[in-house]
Formats: C-alpha cells, sequence, structure tokens
C-alpha cells in the first residue's frame, strides 16, 4: 500500500511533467525545405511571425476539407502570421502545381519526403499542424483536421498567456 504522502508525490510529479513539455523547453526550431515556388524556405525566416506548419497530402480527404481554413487563417492574419503547407508525399511537381491551382491554395507550399519523425516532431497522421511562436518555439500541435478560428483562438490564447507571464516577471523585477 502507497502513503498519501508517496501517492501526493507522484501526482505532483506527473502534473509537473505534463504542464512542463519538452517542447515549451526546447530551443527555438528551424527546418530548410524547397518550395514548389523553386524558393528554398527556412523555418527561421518566418522570426517575428507565428508559423502554422502543416502536413498534409493530395490523396487526404481530411486535408483537402482543410485547406479552405488554411487559406482563410492566412489571408486574415497576413503579416502576423504564415502558414506554411509541407505536401507529405511522393507526387510529381507538375501534378502537385496543378492542385494547388485548382484548390486555390496561395499560401507557400513545401516538399519534403514523407517520414514519420520530422524536424519539428512526429507525423503520425494528416493532417498534422504545429504552431510555431514568433520567437521559433513550437508551443502546439494537433494530428487531424483545424478551421481557421480555432487557429486564431489557440494563437490568442497562448499569446495572452506569454504577455501575462513577461507583466508577471516585469512586476518580481
Amino acid at each position: 500500500m502507497i502513503s498519501a504522502h508517496v501517492r501526493t508525490r507522484w501526482v505532483l510529479a506527473l502534473l509537473g511533467a505534463l504542464w512542463f513539455t519538452p517542447a515549451a523547453l526546447a530551443a527555438p526550431v528551424d527546418f530548410t525545405l524547397p518550395g514548389l515556388d523553386g524558393v528554398t524556405h527556412k523555418l527561421s525566416d518566418y522570426r517575428g511571425q507565428w508559423v502554422v506548419v502543416n502536413y498534409w497530402a493530395t490523396w487526404c480527404p481530411p486535408c483537402r476539407e482543410e485547406i479552405p481554413q488554411m487559406e482563410r487563417f492566412s489571408e486574415r492574419n497576413r503579416g502576423r502570421a504564415v502558414v506554411l503547407g509541407v505536401d507529405f508525399e511522393h507526387i510529381g511537381t507538375a501534378q502537385l502545381k496543378h492542385f494547388v491551382k485548382a484548390h486555390g491554395i496561395h499560401y507557400p507550399i513545401l516538399r519534403m519526403d514523407p517520414k514519420p519523425v520530422t524536424a519539428l516532431g512526429p507525423v503520425w497522421g494528416l493532417p498534422t499542424t504545429y504552431i510555431v511562436d514568433p520567437k521559433g518555439k513550437i508551443v502546439g500541435h494537433h494530428t487531424g483536421p483545424l478551421t481557421d478560428r480555432i487557429l486564431e483562438e489557440f494563437i490568442q490564447s497562448v499569446a495572452q498567456s506569454a504577455a501575462q507571464k513577461a507583466g508577471v516577471r516585469a512586476v518580481k523585477r
């Protein structure tokens, strides 16, 4: 039988592990990927903005459903946030360009060979989205489709939380 004191310590340790995730403590992340536009894109080139890195594929029905949401988010948050769509499949360039044009995608589309772990973390299903803050740190990830509103609310929540923490630090000084 475990004593109440030991059980309490285990619960506190578990809560601490959940609160302080490795992603929240990690240094800024970076990657370099070729774009469908012929430009090489570095994640660090977007420092100062929120970056939504969306791993997707043309054959993926939830990814196709999510494209208009990502496009709307990109348009409404231009200058504050950028969407980087990472095509996560083996597909010809001409075929991908046709798909992008036919679906009205205007945010950058990057290319990479599919692999289970990327520079940002695992991609266990599609779509998978990572959200990177303006300092280059991963602040969230999600597997499954997202809406523009969910993205905006999440970013606003993280930004407000960071501002409150900064305010608390400033008051303590």
